[in-house]
This record gives C-alpha cells, sequence and structure tokens, in this order.
C-alpha cells in the first residue's frame, strides 16, 4: 500500500483500481464520485469487471455498503453478506449473490461534512476484514479524497472498461491541505489513464430526461435501472439511447425491443 500511496503522491501512471485491489488484497475494488447538485454516483474506475457490475448494483438499488457509507460517513464493513440480514439490504443481497460476490466493504471519501466519494472493496473467500486492511483502506480513502478535493483528480481509470466522469466530482480546488494523516499532499496531477471518460451516459441521460420529461436525476436512475434489468453495461445501454436504438418511454423502462434481461418485467427475477 505505501507503493501506491506514493504513486498518489507524485502522480505516477498505472492502473490505479488494479494497484488498489493488489494491495488491498482484496477481490475488487470501485471508486465512485459525487457529482452534481444531487450528488448522483459517478463510478470512476474499478478492477475487475466484477466490481464495475457490483458498483452499479447497489447504486441503481440504493442498497449496499457503497450508498450506506455515503449516507453515513462512516466505513460500513460486511465482509460475509451470508450473515447480514434480509431486511436490511433485500434485493441487493440474492442479486450479489447471484454475481458471486461473498462480502463488501464501503469506505467513504470525505473530510467532516464534504462528501466526495466512496470506494467499494470486494472482499475475497476468507469473508474478513485484517487489521492491515482496514488501515491500508482508511490509508487510501484519505488520499483519494485529498486528490479530489484539490482538484486534481481530472482523470480517470477503469481496468474493466467501464469508465467514469472525470471532472473529479465538480471540486476544483478549495482544500489546501494534506493527506488527513498529516503528509504532504500530490505533487502533481495523478495521470491516471485516459479515453474511459463516459460523455455518452451523460448525453444519454440529457436524451432521456427529454423522452420522459422528467429530471436528470430521474433518468439516470431509468438509464441505471434499465442496464441491470438487461444485465447490460451501463455505457453499451447508453450508447444505444445516442444512436437511437433504444428509446426510452413514459411508464416503461425502455424500448419493447429490449426487455430480454432476467431482471426485466416478466423475467422472473425483481
Amino acid at each position: 500500500m505505501a507503493e501506491v500511496l506514493r504513486s498518489l503522491r507524485l502522480g505516477e501512471g498505472g492502473d490505479p483500481a488494479q494497484a488498489c485491489a493488489r494491495a488491498l488484497g482484496a477481490a475488487g475494488v470501485a471508486l465512485s464520485l459525487l457529482v452534481g447538485d444531487d450528488r448522483t454516483a459517478e463510478p470512476l474506475w474499478c478492477h475487475p469487471e466484477l466490481s464495475a457490475r457490483f458498483e452499479e448494483l447497489q447504486f441503481t438499488l440504493g442498497e449496499g455498503p457503497g450508498p450506506e457509507a455515503v449516507r453515513t460517513g462512516l466505513p460500513v464493513l460486511e465482509p460475509d453478506l451470508e450473515r447480514v440480514r434480509p431486511e436490511r439490504w433485500p434485493v441487493l443481497l440474492p442479486a450479489a449473490r447471484d454475481l458471486g460476490v461473498a462480502g463488501v466493504c464501503g469506505f467513504p471519501l470525505g473530510i467532516g461534512a464534504i462528501r466526495v466519494g466512496v470506494l467499494t472493496v470486494l472482499c475475497d473467500g476468507d469473508r474478513r476484514v485484517s487489521e492491515q486492511q482496514y488501515a491500508d483502506a482508511t490509508a487510501l480513502t484519505s488520499a483519494l479524497t485529498v486528490t479530489f478535493l484539490n482538484g486534481t483528480g481530472n482523470g480517470n481509470s477503469n481496468s474493466s472498461g467501464n469508465g467514469g466522469n472525470g471532472n473529479g466530482g465538480g471540486y476544483d480546488g478549495g482544500y489546501d491541505g494534506g493527506y488527513t494523516d498529516g503528509t504532504a499532499g500530490p505533487e502533481t496531477v495523478p495521470d491516471w489513464p485516459s479515453g474511459l471518460n463516459r460523455p455518452v451516459v451523460h448525453q444519454a441521460t440529457g436524451m432521456i430526461s427529454v423522452q420522459l420529461g422528467v429530471s436528470i436525476q430521474e433518468a439516470l436512475l431509468r438509464l441505471r435501472a434499465h442496464a441491470y434489468g438487461s444485465e447490460r453495461p451501463l455505457g453499451e445501454v447508453a450508447e444505444d439511447v445516442v444512436a437511437r436504438r433504444l428509446r426510452f418511454k413514459d411508464g416503461l423502462d425502455g424500448d419493447m425491443d429490449d426487455r430480454s434481461g432476467p431482471y426485466s418485467p416478466g423475467g422472473g427475477k425483481g
């Protein structure tokens, strides 16, 4: 983890998602930033693909360690989902089981009342979080928090192929501190690999907003729900909307020709 933190401070290149997962000894990691006036969670980078799918799942449903960590500002540790009460996350738990996710922890990015985002960590088969893993995860979230509060996280990475918004959650300075452990902040802008911005998601959201006559926030929720229901990547569904292969209709999740997923109406789930 020390090497990962050093890379953050120096703004070195590479794949931060994969590096963080390896350093934490985790099955996967995902980083989402809170963007816009409504603080919508926008996935920025993740590794592997399973993390991307779970991240979209929990924020589409509004259930899980990630959303809870955002709401409370506190870490949410559930390394063994089999021990979680079913009524706590009634929709997420069976869906996570279908994905093969054994345990998840959510670590909020923020200082005091300032919320920046959340780091979601998929636990390995041990179904436990060691003291060292917890310390490493909190050190990482501290480093990432300062990176984005300083406005230096204006790139992104995602080794699963699904990108995120690269505007640093709308923060462009305004925080002059170092890491919350008292060390200095980043020396340069982190060189996150480019090419993974998701303007297509934002463009599709705007089109859905017009089609349905709803807010941007509601449109993004409908887009995510359709992607979840059809078991397709969010970016792929967004591309269909922009290319006009998929049109959202009032009262429906989407085009009648694209309603075949297991979580769609009549699909036997949800």
